[in-house]
Formats: structure tokens, sequence, C-alpha cells
């Protein structure tokens, strides 16, 4: 059982994660590089032209994996700051905030693609849809975590309070998910289900697959950087530091 305790606990040190991240990185950047390459010469040479939205039907190798991306951060970071503000894990606090950024980019491109999708699909750039509009919130409160923590210096402080709005900013996922199933919506129900076969052809579909894959490496390298840089500043005091910068300055 300790053993068990030790190996789930080893990387909540900040030292240990700077150097696991330091290890992994490099490694997460080249596999987000050939992952894209792959999916975009999939989804843009490879792939059919859909038979009713023609071409413009390929933003979505894009879109749809920075949708998922989106939602998937913001519940990482929720948990993590959670974590962080009832077990008062240094670590898991830093991991929150190096996530925001990430999340709210993904927001970002899902929403700017959705609108380079819809005005083919649906001849406006923009509609007040259930999902679409939640996607907004997602991002405002990805940009409201971000002020409030950058906004309080007291870094213990600045933590529970972005805690206590990420864990209630939480409730918005499920919405955004479940949005096509509780209101007619205009935007079109979900193309991939754990719990049916997919509806498009497996050329698409692996386009699909391996940009998501992207994008997942993408997330882990970029927060793994910048979880590093955040650790350096917050950790300025330890003597692990200080030896590292010593050590940096040698060579």
């Amino acid at each position: 059982m300790s053993a068990e305790r030790i190996h789930w606990f080893t990387f909540a040190a900040p030292s240990r994660f700077y150097a696991l991240a330091g290890a992994v990185a490099p490694w997460l950047w080249v596999a987000a590089a050939a992952l894209a390459a792959a999916g975009l010469y999939i989804g843009f040479f490879v792939a059919p032209t859909d038979a009713q939205q023609g071409d413009a039907y390929r933003i979505i190798f894009i879109h749809v994996p920075a949708a998922w991306m989106s939602m998937v951060i913001y519940m990482a970071m929720a948990g993590w700051a959670a974590v962080g503000w009832m077990l008062n894990a240094r670590m898991a606090s830093m991991l929150a905030r190096a996530l925001a950024p990430t999340g709210a980019i993904f927001t970002f491109i899902a929403l700017w693609t959705g609108a380079f999708w819809g005005k083919p699909a649906w001849g406006t750039w923009w509609v007040w849809d259930a999902r679409l509009t939640s996607e907004l919130i997602l991002l405002f409160l990805y940009l409201g975590y971000i002020a409030l923590t950058e906004a309080i210096d007291d870094v213990r402080r600045a933590d529970k309070a972005g805690a206590l709005l990420a864990i209630v900013g939480a409730v918005n996922v499920p919405i955004i998910y479940f949005s096509v199933r509780w209101w007619n919506t205009l935007h079109q129900g979900a193309t991939i289900s754990m719990t049916a076969a997919p509806k498009m052809a497996s050329t698409m579909l692996t386009a699909m697959l391996l940009m998501t894959f992207a994008f997942w490496a993408y997330a882990f390298a970029v927060v793994f950087v910048r979880a590093r840089a955040i650790v350096l500043e917050r950790e300025s005091h330890a003597d692990w530091v200080r030896a590292l910068a010593h050590k940096e300055q040698i060579a």
C-alpha cells in the first residue's frame, strides 16, 4: 500500500514534475507535429468530398478536435484546481494555471472555425444556438479564470478563488455536450459516438482521430512547458531551483 502511495504522489513534488516535464515535452512536440501533418494531409487531400457540404466540411478536421479539447481541458483544469484547493497541493494548482491558456486557445479555435463552417452550411457566421452560446460562455469562463488568478497578488488566495470559479463553471461542459439533445438546435448532432458506428467514411474518421491525437500531444507539450515556467517562478526560493540556476550559469 505504501509503495502505491509513493508511486501516486511521486510527481506531486514540483522538482520531480519539472524534471519529468522537461524530459517528455520534446517527444510530445515531435508527436504533435507528425500527427498533425498526417491528419491534415489525409483530411485535406485524401478524404473524399462530402456530397452535401462539398469541400467546406474539411474544416471539421480542426473544428471538432478543438471543440473536444476545449471541454476536456476545462474539466482537467477544474479537477486540478479542486485538488489543489482541497488538498493544498501546490503542483495541482500550478497545473490548473498552466491548462487555462491552452483551453482558451482551443475554445477560440473551435468558435472561429465553427464560424467558417457555419457560413456555407447555415448561411451565417453566427447564430445564438444553444451549443454555440454555451461554447462562447466556456471561453468567457477560461478568460475569467485567467483574469481572476492574475488579479490577486497572493498566490494561495488566487488559487482558491480560481478553483471556486472553475468548479462552478464546470456545469457548463455537460450543457455544451448535451445541448443538441436537450434543445432543438441548429448545430448538428454527434458524428462520432461510443455507442454507435461512425457516420463518416473511414478516411474522414482517420483524419479526425489523427488530428485529435495531435491536439492531445500539443496540449500536453505546451502545458508541460508552461507548468515548468510556473514552477520556476513559484519555487524560486527553493534550494533545488537555486542549484539549477547556478548549474545553468556555469554551463
